[in-house]
Parts: C-alpha cells; structure tokens; sequence
C-alpha cells in the first residue's frame, strides 16, 4: 500500500466557508491525499450561517479531525510530515497570529509548524478593504515564505456560476501543492 500525502486544511471565521467544503470534496477524489482538518469556533458559525450545514458534514468530508484547541495534536510537531496546509478562509486574526507568531490554538501553531518546516502554507485572506495591518501582516507572511492567496474570481474563463468560480479558485489553490483536481483552466485566447 502507497502510503497518502497528508494535507492540513483550516478553517476560520472569514466569510466564504464555500471554498472550504469544496476543497475538502474535491480531496475526497484524490486518493493518494489524507486531508487533515481542524475548524475554528467561529468557522463552525460561517459554516452554519452561509451554507446552512452542521459540523458533522464537514467533519465527515475529512480523513481526520482535530479540535481546534488541541494544540498537543500531531499536526503541532514537525516531526508531523505534510504537503503543507491551507487556511481556507483565513480571517483577519489568523492572518495576524500566524505573521506574529501567535500558537494559541490548533490552525495557527499548525501554521507556525509547517513555516518552520519549510513546508507550503497557503492562506486565503478574505476581507475588504484592507487596512495598513493587514497589509503588512500579509507581508510579514510572505517574507516567512507563506502564499497569501485571495480567493477572487478569474472572469477571464467567463464562468456560468458561482460554482464554476469556486472550482476554479479551489484547483488553483490544490496545484500549489500539487495536487490535481478537475476544473476549469486557461487555455489561452481563441480566436
């Protein structure tokens, strides 16, 4: 037997809990990927209030699941082996903990871990506008090697709907960690 990558995927209280759940589906068809999953109390609330379904259902798109205060849990240790991680969508204050260094709870020390590591971290800021803090925040992310990846829509694919914007934004993401998912690529101008 193969032995699977595993992939840490938080989620936070930032609107735009759908990006989240398409992500862990779109893991569940890629067999050689163990998704590890930890979710913040208020992703819990934004997963509730914008796609009117319970934790369980997410927790059941997922090979593993931690809770969000467990900061003794594997995913805590580098010795912990990983593609990396996704904070999908990161609020504000995730932003914050993880360029300040801040492990108070399972996403941001798992984040701290895979930036020591040397591994890929990805974080999709979701807010607007953005004020000096979080600029320089995402800055100080990036200079620690991190990817701040905002999830917007590519028109340039004239999407039909709003999942079509979804998937799109959810492989790209996938593809900085090599992973590969259907979905909607460029293919260059026609015509």
């Amino acid at each position: 037997m193969i032995a699977k990558r595993r992939f840490v995927v938080g989620v936070t209280g930032a609107t735009g809990a759908v990006y989240a759940v398409r992500l862990l589906q779109a893991l569940r068809g890629v067999p050689d990927v163990e998704s590890h999953l930890v979710i913040s109390p208020s992703g819990v609330l934004n997963i509730k209030y914008e796609l009117d379904i319970s934790r369980q259902d997410v927790h059941a798109l997922a090979d593993k699941v931690y809770s969000f205060r467990d900061v003794g849990a594997t995913l805590a240790s580098g010795g912990f082996s990983t593609l990396g991680m996704v904070v999908v969508p990161c609020s504000m204050r995730t932003l914050a903990a993880v360029a300040h260094g801040l492990s108070d709870n399972l996403i941001t020390r798992a984040a701290d871990v895979t930036l020591k590591e040397r591994r890929r971290l990805v974080l999709m800021v979701r807010e607007t506008p953005l004020n000096l803090a979080h600029l320089r925040n995402m800055t100080a992310v990036t200079e620690m090697g991190g990817i701040i990846f905002p999830p917007l829509p590519a028109f340039y694919l004239r999407p039909q709907s709003l999942d079509e914007m979804v998937d799109h934004t959810v492989a790209r993401v996938l593809e900085l960690f090599d992973i590969h998912v259907p979905g909607p690529h460029w293919e260059g101008m026609q015509g």
